[in-house]
């Protein structure tokens, strides 16, 4: 997941770092040599600071390196051991938890979730009925992102899951693929009750420790204890900046692992060996091929998610596809400051892992896997980044329309029915929560836990989310609803993109 945050400071000239020599096969190394001067110019078009590229054939690491800084202020260097956030390529690493309890017989994917769950429940019925393990895992839930129930907010991982029986379907249960990160909190919430144990425990004991993953995380406060991590960076004004860390906790198996280049290289390589790891099996043949297969087709829905890629569907946990006639499994991962991309061959036995501290506009990780693939395959190379700046003039024109809209449906030389302080207080509703609305100085400011962000006046009671130094996923237009009395008693916020605005009700 990747937001909008509000940021401040100067662009750097970025360049890269001297090559960390790894285990490296003559052939491979010439096939990659001309990857240098590629990565360089996408960083520095794309403002990225810093980035970390591995590669791994045929169970060998063939390329390891770091270009750029994981610390801009202090030029400090990004190496193959930079921890930095991958974001929702965790979202792997649970799945491949539950296939650890199908092979220990204490789950089943086909079985409905309730009877693991008895509380559990989503707003449809028949839903609530029949959603499977499967279910939670290949986004076909029926439900939109709904990610403001979760991000920026202060809720539990067991708060998340009892809210989804408030939150609005936009179509029919297992009709279409719609990437989701609460289903995935869900299914990490499932493996606590199943086992007695905290995901992240389960993370570590199971998946980190067996794979040698020693600098490794589930939290993102963990990772300044390190020696070698990265500050988060984004842009603003076209400047490269430094943001807060965002925690994921809440929802940690949907994406809020930490790692390196060296420690991911091993996970793709125990998931290219379907479950075998340093001669041990840690999860069956069978659970990782099943992983690895078609559930769900994903159409149009995922094209700025595997850009370049031939893909058709949905496994358990990544994305089934193909690269140039040759079999893919690729999945990414971002949240503010970082996006990662991982990806393997399986026939080719090839995999790739890039790492990035920049989360704006930075489609540089896909990007680079491509390029590598390009070059490791002995394919003609493509101008990727030619393609991707018309995939940027596209989506800044949209933005740019969809800003002209608003402006042009404006009605001018109208004012609020009242006082501004009329208009302040909490506002609630079941699956998100409280927000509330307060004065700031002489305006209105809409608050939601750890999020705020001004209300500019647009028309009527009608108020513009601005921009703030916290204003994460707080945007669109603002209305407030009055009852027969003439009393402000509902707003009406566009916190879920894909459905209309959500009414949360005036607490006395």
């Amino acid at each position: 997941m990747i937001r909008r945050s509000a940021l401040c400071a100067a662009v750097l000239l970025l360049h890269a770092l001297p090559v960390v020599a790894q285990k490296k096969t003559a052939k491979s190394a010439a096939d990659l040599s001309s990857i240098d001067p590629v990565v360089n110019a996408m960083m520095a078009e794309w403002k990225v600071p810093g980035l970390a590229l591995g590669v791994i054939k045929d169970g060998q690491v063939v390329y390891a390196k770091g270009y750029g800084y994981r610390d801009l202020e202090a030029k400090l260097p990004v190496t193959p051991r930079t921890l930095m956030a991958i974001g929702s390529n965790t979202k792997s690493m649970t799945v491949v938890l539950m296939g650890m309890l199908v092979d220990e017989k204490k789950l089943e994917w086909d079985k409905p979730v309730k009877s693991y769950l008895p509380d559990f429940q989503m707003y449809d019925d028949y839903a609530t009925r029949n959603l499977t393990p499967r279910d939670l895992v290949n986004h076909r839930s029926g439900l939109p992102r709904h990610d403001i129930v979760w991000y920026g907010r202060k809720i539990t991982r067991k708060e998340v899951v009892g809210r989804l029986r408030y939150l609005e379907p936009t179509t029919s249960f297992r009709n279409i693929w719609q990437y989701q990160n609460l289903m995935y909190a869900t299914a990490g919430y499932l493996e606590e009750v199943l086992t007695g144990r905290t995901w992240d425990d389960l993370v570590r004991e199971r998946i980190f420790a067996p794979l040698g993953m020693s600098r490794s995380n589930t939290a993102i406060t963990e990772s300044p204890k390190s020696d070698d991590f990265a500050w988060a960076y984004g842009i603003k004004d076209g400047a490269i900046v430094r943001i807060p860390f965002r925690s994921a906790d809440h929802v940690g198996p949907a994406g809020s692992a930490n790692s390196s280049i060296e420690d991911m290289l091993k996970y793709v390589q125990f998931r290219i060996d379907l479950g075998m790891a340093g001669g041990k099996r840690l999860l069956s043949e069978a659970q990782a091929r099943e992983m690895q297969s078609a559930q769900m087709p994903v159409g149009p829905a995922a094209d700025a998610l595997w850009a370049g890629f031939d893909l058709a569907s949905y496994g358990l946990g990544v994305g089934i596809s193909s690269y140039r006639g040759h079999r893919a499994v690729i999945h990414g991962g971002g949240i503010d400051g970082f996006i990662s991309q991982m990806s393997w061959l399986p026939d080719d036995r090839i995999g790739v892992v890039v790492l990035t501290n920049q989360g704006v506009n930075n489609g540089i990780p896909t990007l680079v896997v491509k390029a590598v693939y390009d070059r490791i395959l002995g394919l003609p190379p493509i101008d990727w980044a030619a393609k991707q700046r018309e995939v940027d003039r596209v989506v800044a024109k949209q933005v740019a329309d969809a800003g002209a809209k608003v402006v042009a449906e404006r009605k001018p030389g109208t004012s609020p029915s009242r006082p501004l302080s009329g208009f302040a207080g909490s506002y609630s509703h079941p699956g998100y929560g409280t927000l509330v609305v307060r004065m700031a100085g002489d305006g209105l400011e809409l608050v939601a836990d750890d999020m705020r962000a001004p209300l500019e006046h647009y028309h009527y009671d009608t108020f513009k989310v601005g921009e703030g130094p916290a204003s994460g996923m707080l945007q669109g237009l603002v209305s407030f609803l009055t009852n027969p009395k003439g009393e402000v008693d509902r707003v009406s916020i566009p916190l879920e993109q894909a459905l209309p605005p959500i009414i949360l009700t005036r607490v006395p």
